[in-house]
């Protein structure tokens, strides 16, 4: 597994757990170390102890030199990141070329060489032609393999998935993979043959689709807002219709994090490359963005207008519960807004608050929630954390200089919010309920 980040580190783990032998490969010596002693860069629940009982089974290691466990490997995944490329948008492929060029001059006997990062359509055919171009002997099979794994529930996604998508059109490589995932074969997980690039484009297709679907229901979010109906309703009303479904169907302040915007951002290059512009996709990226910004107005005007001055209380930071993520979190351009609107900042979040230092140095974290709010003019809930649903509201109203509460997850109930004496704001909602 070439990447201990979020995939490359649950996939290795999930693998090892499942019986075979994984060895996960990184040049970031320090990181390598951490792991060996059982320290986990990440914050995703079960995976601590996952890796810990592979390690001492002997199914999992790590090391920074990967041309031992190459040449002994039947499948080497590579796992790199690829983030958005400064200045246009595009998957920077900067780490997955490297990494097929050292892939390469390691590999011994045959083996499938697959790619599990989110790469643009046709990255397959460059893997190979630069594996082909640096050992033209070698016996490979390039295969797609893309993750479709939610942060906060990554194992249970990879044990009990939807479907699992291998994209090759070699029989070899198809038996190897398909070996690879049939401990999966007792949860009656489908596996998905294709072309490379069929898969390579299912991973963009579906992180956009579901991208649309939770853009269309906070712009409905804005409209039941105006016309006095209650968004939940609509999305429970809509979402009973099988044809649509109830995923994604919450609205809020806007989608984040290492995939939804980097990947809709990347599948409209790809598609401009192509002549085939993604209208659509496009404008989900442009409502997405306003609508993050929005957000601290939405905070101004429950408080009055003005935030001058005025301590807002922040809970919740990452871009969703169950994660340390704070990879294109709302939290940021909601705080930022705030202080370029004059407020002062406190924060709280569960796990979240060591990343969110780098991104947000100018504000106050506090370790506990009622600490945030005490003596705040506006309390706003960004991240659905379940500490937060169960906070004391009559603390929480004599803790603060004003008991204004917007909630931007819709965590609490209006008519509980009213009968404890709060001016309450939420999203998509009347205040209090309405015929």
């Amino acid at each position: 597994m070439i990447g201990t980040g979020y995939v490359g580190l649950v996939s290795g783990a999930c693998f090892a757990d499942f019986g075979h032998q994984v060895t996960c490969v990184d040049k970031d010596a320090g990181k390598i170390e951490a792991l060996r002693r059982g320290e986990i860069p990440i914050f995703e629940p079960g995976l601590d102890a996952l890796v810990a009982s592979n390690v001492k089974a002997g199914r999992l290691d790590f090391t920074t030199d990967l041309k031992a466990p190459v040449a002994e490997a039947d499948a080497v995944f590579i796992a790199v990141g690829t983030p958005s490329r400064r200045g246009d948008g595009h998957a920077d492929l900067s780490y997955v070329h490297a990494a097929a060029r050292e892939i390469a001059g390691a590999l011994s006997g045959f083996t499938v060489v697959v790619t599990k990062s989110t790469v643009p359509v046709g990255t397959g055919d460059e893997v190979e032609r630069l594996i082909r171009e640096a050992n033209p002997a070698a016996d490979v099979v390039i295969a797609s393999n893309p993750e479709f794994l939610r942060e906060g529930a990554a194992i249970r996604d990879f044990k009990f998935p939807d479907r699992i998508v291998v994209g090759t059109s070699d029989e070899r490589g198809r038996k190897v993979l398909g070996d690879i995932y049939r401990p999966l074969s007792l949860n009656q997980a489908p596996v998905m043959f294709t072309a490379r690039r069929t898969a390579e484009l299912i991973k963009y297709a579906a992180n956009a689709f579901l991208a649309t679907k939770i853009t269309f229901i906070n712009e409905i979010a804005d409209l039941s807002e105006k016309v006095g109906a209650d968004v939940q309703e609509v999305a429970r009303g809509i979402g009973l219709d099988n044809r649509i479904g109830s995923k994604f169907l919450h609205a809020g302040p806007g989608f984040g994090g290492s995939c939804f915007p980097k990947d809709t951002r990347a599948l409209v290059k790809i598609a401009l490359d192509h002549d085939v512009p993604l209208r659509i996709v496009e404008a989900v990226l442009a409502v997405n963005d306003n609508r993050k910004r929005a957000m601290a107005r939405k905070v101004a005007s429950a408080a009055g207008g003005s935030l001058r001055g005025k301590i807002v209380a922040v809970l919740g930071l990452t871009f969703k519960p169950d994660t340390d993520d704070m990879r294109e979190a709302p939290s940021i351009p909601l705080i930022t807004g705030l202080l370029d609107m004059g407020a002062r900042v406190r924060a709280h979040d569960p796990v979240g608050m060591e990343q969110a230092r780098r991104e947000l140095p100018d504000i106050v974290y506090c370790d506990d929630p009622y600490a945030c709010v005490r003596g705040a003019d506006a309390m706003v809930v960004v991240t659905e954390w379940v500490q937060y649903r169960t906070l004391d509201l009559e603390r929480l109203k004599s803790e603060m200089a004003h008991p204004v509460v917007v909630d931007l997850r819709n965590i609490y109930r209006p008519e509980d919010m009213a009968a404890h004496g709060f001016v309450y704001e939420s999203v998509g909602r009347p205040p209090e309920p309405r015929e």
